[in-house]
C-alpha cells in the first residue's frame, strides 16, 4: 500500500470500529438490543409478512448463518422472533418477527436513527453523503466470495 492508502485504510478501520461501537452502546442502553439483533428485527419488520428464510435473512443482515442462528436464538428467548419450518420445504427455517418484536423495533428505531444521524450524517454535507453512498457501493461490488 502507498502511504496515502495506508492512511485511508487506518481511518476506514477506525470508522468500522467506532461507529458500530457507538450504535451498539446506544441500542444496549436504550433498548436492550445488540446492533445485530436490531438489524435482524429491522430487516424482518420491512417485510409485509415479517418473515424470511434464515439463509436470505443472513445475507440481508450481512451475517453468517451460524451467527444469525445465535442472534435469532437470543431474540427468540425474548419473544421477539420465532422460527418456523417452511411448510413447502421442511429443511428450510423461517424467521418470523412476532408482534412483541415488532413493537420492540418500533420503540427502538427512533433512538437508533438519532444516533446514526449524530455519528454519521451530522458530520457530512449533502455532497459528502452522496459520495459516501457511492464509495460504499463501489466497495460492495466485490464478488460475494471476497467479502
Amino acid at each position: 500500500m502507498t502511504d496515502e492508502q495506508q492512511r485511508a485504510w487506518r481511518k476506514f478501520v477506525e470508522v468500522l470500529v467506532k461507529v458500530p461501537a457507538g450504535l451498539e452502546g446506544q441500542l444496549q442502553r436504550d433498548a436492550g438490543l445488540t446492533h445485530m439483533g436490531f438489524q435482524v428485527m429491522a430487516t424482518l419488520s420491512e417485510r409485509e409478512d415479517r418473515r424470511l428464510p434464515m439463509s436470505r435473512l443472513a445475507r440481508l443482515a450481512s451475517a453468517s448463518l451460524s451467527r444469525l442462528s445465535h442472534v435469532v436464538a437470543r431474540l427468540e428467548a425474548q419473544g421477539w422472533v420465532r422460527r418456523e419450518r417452511d411448510p413447502d420445504d421442511g429443511r428450510v427455517q423461517i424467521a418470523v418477527l412476532t408482534d412483541h418484536g415488532y413493537d420492540k423495533i418500533v420503540e427502538a428505531a427512533p433512538g437508533h436513527a438519532e444516533k446514526v444521524q449524530q455519528l454519521v450524517f451530522d458530520r457530512l454535507t449533502g455532497p459528502q453523503v452522496r459520495q459516501l453512498a457511492k464509495l460504499c457501493e463501489s466497495l460492495l461490488e466485490a464478488p460475494a466470495d471476497q467479502l
